[in-house]
């Protein structure tokens, strides 16, 4: 069913089309109907499945009606970058409406984020820590709030957000419709569905812990003081224009960077010790092709949304199957592929086994051809070792993600 099937106002359709998208996602099919009709939505749905646009549009739909200058939207999200990439997606999709919306996260002044509030913009896309500090303040009042939209909530809870969550909860009004999504259901997050939704309609897209179909997945075994080295001869080999490269440390991601960047390599980091203006700063840089490699941390790099993302790379096995996913998920969204590399060292082994017991498969283990794993010294900048296109990353011709 395409989306002009789905009773969409013909703005907003307009606006998917600039976009190029004109099938809906499964996710987007489940859910945007019953959210059109007001019902409130308990959404299980996994980073890259389109899960932005099946909460935006139908929240869209009912505002191009609505007169301005009241906030009657809140979209509440775990990260800034998060909350800065769906505003993004939010001012794409409304483009042709007279629609508007801010984002309001720390790191950043609050001059600005109070004359959103003050001005009545439609959509506040936000995290709960710096809507706490706004809600002190008299300006800070949601009393026309219609849409409630909460997305990430497990990574909301392993990040330790649920406490704030429940205070904002306590500043808004009790009749909305609310939009519950998140990509697992353990117990906390179950119960405070239960406390926020009325008769939602349940839709269970969660799949057992699995990388999408799009990605090939390589383990490259190496010694945990050969990786950096390992690294390198990976960037060098011609094959990788973009990787982004997560560590499991803030102080591992800046050593990395540093690393890489004694050895020429265009390369910024990303990870919670960093300003706003320098995450920002980064991303942008990344996305333009400034820089070549970008090194994350996990929680920074939630909501990086990357069009045709080529490679991701772990330099650090993640301590759970379930970051693994979310790692890997940055690249191959929607009809794209990549790939995406394992270094494990010999202690890591354990780890990366019950990684692959909770995807259900065994990774294929890789060697780079003539890279010594005894003893190498830094590669040599014009050094770049053989090709092995096994594993370079394929993209389709239809180049758009979902969001």
């Amino acid at each position: 069913m395409p989306f002009s099937q789905l009773k969409i106002h013909a703005s907003l359709l307009q606006g998917l089309r600039d976009l190029g998208f004109h099938q809906p996602t499964p996710i987007q099919s489940d859910a945007i109907p019953p959210a059109l009709e007001g019902r409130d939505l308990l959404a299980c749905a996994m980073t890259g499945s389109g899960k932005t646009v099946a909460f935006l549009l139908p929240i869209l739909h009912h505002l191009v009606g609505k007169p301005r200058g009241t906030t009657r939207a809140l979209v509440l999200t775990p990260t800034r970058e998060l909350a800065a990439q769906i505003l993004e997606d939010l001012t794409d999709l409304a483009v042709h409406t007279p629609i508007t919306g801010a984002a309001v996260f720390g790191g950043v002044g609050m001059g600005p984020q109070e004359h959103a509030f003050r001005s009545g913009v439609d959509v506040i896309v936000g995290t709960p820590g710096r809507l706490l500090d706004h809600f002190r303040a008299p300006y800070a009042k949601l009393a026309g709030l219609e849409y409630l939209v909460l997305d990430e909530a497990d990574r909301m809870l392993d990040m330790g957000f649920l406490p704030d969550i429940r205070r904002v909860l306590k500043h808004l009004p009790r009749r909305r419709q609310t939009l519950f999504f998140s990509a697992t259901m353990p117990p906390a997050i179950a119960e405070l569905a239960r406390d926020m939704l009325r008769d939602p309609i349940i839709i269970n897209r969660e799949r057992r812990s699995q990388p999408a179909a799009g990605i090939t997945q390589a383990v490259y075994p190496v010694p945990q003081h050969h990786k950096t080295d390992l690294l390198l001869a990976l960037l060098r080999g011609g094959e990788i224009d973009d990787a982004l490269v997560f560590t499991r440390t803030k102080h591992r991601a800046d050593r990395l960077a540093k690393q890489l960047g004694r050895e020429r390599v265009r390369v910024q980091r990303i990870h919670g010790n960093r300003s706003q203006a320098q995450r920002t700063e980064a991303l942008a840089g990344f996305k333009s092709g400034k820089y070549q490699v970008l090194v994350a941390t996990d929680i920074a790099a939630r909501g990086i949304d990357v069009t045709a993302l080529g490679h991701v790379i772990n330099y650090d096995v993640p301590a759970q199957p379930d970051d693994y996913v979310h790692r890997v998920g940055r690249t191959a969204r929607a009809e794209l592929t990549g790939s995406a590399f394992t270094l494990v060292s010999p202690e890591e082994e354990d780890s990366m086994r019950a990684i692959e017991r909770a995807i259900g498969k065994a990774l294929p283990r890789v060697t780079l051809p003539d890279f010594d794993y005894q003893g190498v010294p830094a590669p040599r900048s014009d050094a770049g070792p053989p090709r092995h296109d096994r594993f370079r990353p394929q993209r389709s011709s239809w180049g758009k993600r979902p969001r």
